[in-house]
């Protein structure tokens, strides 16, 4: 699902170069990256593996192997629903069994996604706590990766929802969210930042994370369920880094394969489960001394971004089709 209608802006390649030359030429090293020596779960049961099996049952074996490609690969579990804790017990338990990394994303906030196609959540600020705080006390002391609510902070700080119209209480309500997460040590906890052609100003978007807890958070992520290449985001996100005293982060490159898609700002193609864009390289972990700590597939490459055009699946749905399309795309 792409909860932001506007369109990735280009990012200059020689920036990232330069960037790069200087923490080679005397710049302070990069900061130890937390996720150095951790291996990635893959899901046996996440959407492409069922989707897979279904298929396999359905003696349909030559498109259940064409889906291996996603399927193979750790993806982040989406929490979405009223009530998190089995769900989260199960990948969190299922991992920490082979000692793996699993990610897992909360995505329950009130009024999310502005109430278009991923629209839902809970009903107020106080009850979305609570889920949290239940959430939190289903990983308990395993270890995972936890991304909280993909576009809130950029949604808040461009006033796009009418509901955001007092960002300082969204603001609030995230910082509430990471200290309850971050009560557990083994718990990693990464603030959604949006992407590179949302928040044009870096200082601002950091000023944003900083009131949401990204003090008390590991660092923050980019590119959730949209497009930007990774060298457009890594850019960007050493921009904002800086901004923040040197925070880290994870990148979402589940879709980013041929970068943005083409297409008039007004048009859904920008952001809906557009033609033209590619599954993105398989996720891992970064250098043992980073910024960008991880290249993750966050969002589920197949699942719907909404039913934006006849025949499309709801949000989050997974679609097989769309998932072989990703793949068949890919450079």
């Amino acid at each position: 699902m792409r909860l932001s209608r506007w369109l990735v802006a280009t990012a200059s390649l020689s920036t990232l170069l330069l960037a790069t030359a200087a923490c080679g030429s005397g710049a302070d090293p990069e900061p130890a990256n937390p996720l150095a020596g951790s291996s990635l779960w893959v899901d046996p049961e996440s959407a492409a593996a069922l989707a897979e099996q279904q298929l396999r049952r359905d003696g349909d074996p030559t498109t259940a192997d064409g889906l291996t490609p996603i399927s193979s690969q750790p993806v982040a579990t989406w929490l979405v629903n009223d009530d998190p804790v089995a769900l989260t017990q199960r990948v969190t338990q299922t991992a920490a069994v082979t000692g793996q990394l699993p990610v897992l994303v909360l995505y329950h906030r009130p009024g999310r996604d502005c109430g278009s196609y991923s629209g839902g959540g809970a009903a107020e600020q106080s009850s979305y706590l609570t889920w949290v705080g239940a959430v939190a006390d289903a990983i308990g002391d395993q270890r995972a990766l936890v991304v909280v609510e993909p576009d809130a902070i950029p949604q808040a700080l461009s006033g796009q929802c009418a509901q955001d119209g007092n960002p300082a209480s969204t603001y609030a309500m995230l910082a509430s969210a990471v200290q309850i997460l971050t009560a557990h040590d083994n718990t990693l906890v990464y603030l959604d930042a949006g992407h590179p052609g949302w928040i044009a100003d870096p200082t601002a978007l950091a000023g944003a994370l900083r009131d949401s807890g990204a003090g008390q958070a590991d660092g923050f992520s980019l590119n959730v369920s949209n497009f930007a290449t990774t060298a457009d985001n890594q850019t960007y996100g050493d921009s904002v880094s800086a901004a923040l005293d040197g925070k880290q982060y994870v990148i979402d490159v589940s879709r980013n394969g041929r970068g943005a898609p083409d297409a008039d700002p007004a048009s859904i193609d920008a952001w809906c489960n557009p033609p033209g864009v590619a599954l993105g390289d398989n996720p891992r972990i970064g250098p043992d001394r980073a910024l960008a700590v991880g290249t993750l597939w966050i969002k589920e490459p197949g699942a719907s971004d909404g039913n934006c055009r006849d025949g499309e699946p709801p949000a989050g749905q997974f679609w097989p089709d769309y998932a072989l399309r990703l793949i068949q795309q890919r450079p």
